[in-house]
């Protein structure tokens, strides 16, 4: 199933940039689909006024997801490392968590829904892995506890 295919057609109006600035923060991201038809997340994480992290989350409705085990995106990096958060339900204050490291290729990774943990404001919740069974939010988001500029390219976004 294919959550997203990015396109120079694509309408990417469920697509938000939330960053630090939600709690005073300075970080600053910015996604468009560029002249090659691919997302384009690009920005500066800022650690100014306690700040620390860019997001891009993808907003729909609501997936039944249980014949799935695992995401497959295809993306090219900047050699740093990322996050790809899912929710099952919007409403829950956390998410569920994968950390991936990127090369400055196209490259395919997969992410078993088993390994994705919860957590909430950098957290980990002592409840079970991600089940699965629905979603209504993906995210990506870098928080290095650096400061830097960043760079990421997404193909496409489904689950196998």
């Amino acid at each position: 199933m294919t959550i997203f295919n990015f396109s120079s057609n694509s309408d990417i109006s469920n697509w938000k940039i939330l960053d630090d600035v939600v709690m005073g923060g300075r970080s600053d991201g910015d996604f468009k689909i560029n002249s090659d038809g691919y997302g384009e997340f690009t920005g500066k994480v800022s650690l100014e006024n306690n700040g620390g992290f860019s997001s891009l989350r993808y907003y729909f409705e609501s997936l039944k997801t249980d014949n799935y085990s695992k995401f497959v995106i295809k993306i090219k990096g900047d050699g740093k490392s990322y996050q790809f958060r899912v929710k099952d339900k919007r409403n829950n204050r956390h998410s569920y968590i994968y950390k991936f490291d990127t090369t400055e290729d196209w490259q395919i990774v997969e992410i078993p829904f088993s390994e994705m943990y919860a957590s909430f404001r950098g957290y980990e919740l002592d409840i079970p892995n991600f089940k699965g069974d629905q979603m209504e939010e993906i995210a990506f988001l870098i928080g290095n506890k650096k400061a830097e500029s960043f760079q990421l390219l997404i193909d496409y976004i489904s689950l196998e």
